[in-house]
């Protein structure tokens, strides 16, 4: 084992400081430890200290809610947004600290909680993973040096949690990084991963307008946040069944077993996007030489949603039931931890007390599903993207569908029921230049019940290219949402101009088709269509330009790590 060690014995977490008085606290530059009545802590405790601070704050006023019974306060979310729980729990006695340094983000986007609807009172947390080296207040060399040119703002990690109190339940969706979107930037196309450059409230607007997913509150973390967060649990502990190595984010574990990381070790595991493997049949000890995965940042994702039940049972293991026992946890985190300024501490105790009960191991983790590209960098529009993925929409549209908890007919964006074809209008422009796409493209969607409104021709964007269902107004999201789901193929939604005087207007790209139009019922007569209409529109780029839709669920494999069981060994 060649991780680095964790720089010395911690302190007892049992063990209670000297007492001091508040002069000689003042001399040392210390805070004085608040007083808090034990009352505090129960349900309407916490409620009435949330929305007081949020008064002085200047925060929300706490909304009207249903009657809850007292819980006891116990965490166990398996989740990023775990930390976020955590964190609040564990200072419900500290909220005046709390409020002071968490930093607090102007984000503009964000959605109200729908009130009613297939989603009334569900939330949607949008956690994003900062690679920002030069927000951080000590260098690290391991993570790159802002003064060596290591400035780049992108989103590491980018997931959403989704909380809804109808159900009782929680939900995790991650976004992969390299996925190609319409509106990743305010001036168009990139990886989603970029748009975080232009600020938060372009990667709210990028999740809002491509996807259909309402964004409530933003959450952002860097990289001392994370390993902060580690350490004030006093690390964790994860079974490695097989040596493995990353060149990239430092990740060296030489020998399998349980093995305790620090913070530092564990942004190692979560950061490895380049793992090499010792599994059977290698007998070379040098890593340079063992086997590579090749799935990037999609099996990070698999091994980052282990992680996170991995979190969380330490979360649990250390039993928060006494918020004054975990001040080191805020020490750690809450300086470095930013949040929408509309996320409030009445929120934030609201969110403790109605799911800190959920188990980790039953919270639904999805992934996105993407398909990579194969034939090497992505050239867009003269430019050049490295290798990319692109949506499946089909498939994308059913794990948001699943990960929202509504169906095929509701408006993912409101709640309300998608508007009929017949009420839609559409317009094709031809964006690949292949012979008669948008008329064909037109025909089939009319098929469907569209009304179609006009063909044309939009300039290509390179020999690989999206569909592109754009929607120029966002009362309009609805329209461009029912059209999405009448395609398959790599399609996706964008916000931007129509043509004609459509509501919608779809830009066809090389790989789509246009669903049939459903089977007549038994004993009516079929209408065949005119002989011109096809229903399907041709795709003019070859099938091994991408690789299959990813899965929205992936296993661990054989060489991932993954938690320890009570005697050491692999967790199940």
């Amino acid at each position: 084992m060649s991780l680095p060690p964790d720089g010395g014995s911690r302190p007892d977490p049992h063990r209670q400081p000297p007492h001091r008085t508040r002069a000689e606290l003042r001399r040392s530059g210390a805070r004085p430890r608040r007083t808090v009545h034990a009352s505090t802590f129960d349900e309407s405790g916490l409620r009435a200290l949330g929305a007081q601070l949020d008064r002085t704050k200047g925060g929300r006023r706490e909304r009207p809610r249903r009657r809850r019974r007292h819980r006891r306060l116990r965490w166990a979310l398996g989740t990023v947004a775990g930390v976020l729980v955590l964190l609040v729990g564990a200072t419900a006695g500290y909220a005046w600290y709390l409020n002071h340094e968490i930093h607090r983000l102007n984000v503009r986007g964000l959605i109200d909680v729908p009130t009613t609807g297939a989603d009334a009172g569900s939330e949607n947390i949008l956690l994003v993973g900062s690679t920002d080296r030069c927000a951080l207040k000590v260098q690290n060399a391991a993570y790159g040096l802002c003064s060596q040119g290591v400035t780049g703002i992108n989103s590491d990690v980018i997931m959403i949690l989704h909380v809804d109190p109808a159900r009782h339940s929680l939900s995790i969706l991650s976004i992969p990084r390299d996925l190609f979107i319409p509106n990743a930037r305010a001036g168009g196309a990139n990886k989603i991963d970029a748009a975080l450059y232009e600020g938060p409230s372009q990667l709210v607007a990028a999740i809002n307008e491509d996807f259909g997913i309402p964004i409530q509150h933003y959450v952002v973390l860097n990289f001392d946040t994370f390993a902060g967060v580690v350490n004030a649990l006093g690390g964790v502990k994860m079974y490695f069944p097989e040596p493995v190595y990353d060149a990239y984010s430092g990740l060296k574990v030489l020998t399998p077993g349980c093995i305790q990381l620090n913070g530092f070790q564990a942004l190692q595991v979560v950061r490895a996007r380049h793992l090499q493997y010792k599994g059977p049949g290698v007998t070379t000890n040098n890593p340079a030489y063992w086997p590579s995965e090749f799935q990037s940042d999609l099996a990070r994702i698999r091994r980052d949603h282990e992680f996170l039940r991995v979190l969380g049972a330490a979360v649990a293991k250390n039993g928060l039931g006494n918020p004054l026992t975990d001040e080191r946890l805020v020490s750690n985190v809450a300086p470095q931890l930013s949040v929408d300024s509309q996320f409030s501490t009445t929120d934030m105790v609201d969110l403790v007390l109605n799911f800190h009960s959920v188990n980790p191991n039953t919270a639904p983790q999805f992934t996105l599903p993407v398909e990579v590209g194969q034939f090497g960098p992505y050239i867009y529009q003269g430019g050049n993207y490295g290798d990319i993925e692109f949506p499946s929409a089909a498939h994308d549209l059913a794990v948001v569908d699943q990960f929202l908890h509504v169906n095929s007919s509701i408006d993912t964006m409101t709640g309300k029921k998608l508007p009929a074809p017949s009420q839609v209008t559409v317009s094709v422009l031809n964006g690949t230049g292949a012979y008669n796409q948008a008329t064909t493209t037109s025909q089939a969607l009319g098929a469907l019940g569209f009304s179609m409104a006009g063909v044309g021709d939009a300039t290509p964007v390179g020999a690989e290219a999206e569909t592109v269902v754009y929607y120029a107004h966002k009362t309009n999201e609805a329209a461009a949402e029912a059209v999405a789901h009448a395609m398959t193929g790599s399609v996706i939604m964008a916000h931007g101009p129509t043509v004609d005087g459509a509501q919608v207007t779809v830009v066809t790209g090389t790989q789509f088709a246009v669903n049939q139009p459903p089977a007549p019922a038994a004993g009516t007569a079929a209408t065949a269509p005119p002989a011109s209409t096809s229903t399907t529109s041709p795709s003019t780029s070859s099938s091994a330009a991408f690789a299959p839709p990813s899965p929205s669920v992936s296993p661990l494999q054989p060489w991932d790590p993954r938690s320890c069981n009570a005697q050491g060994g692999p967790g199940s």
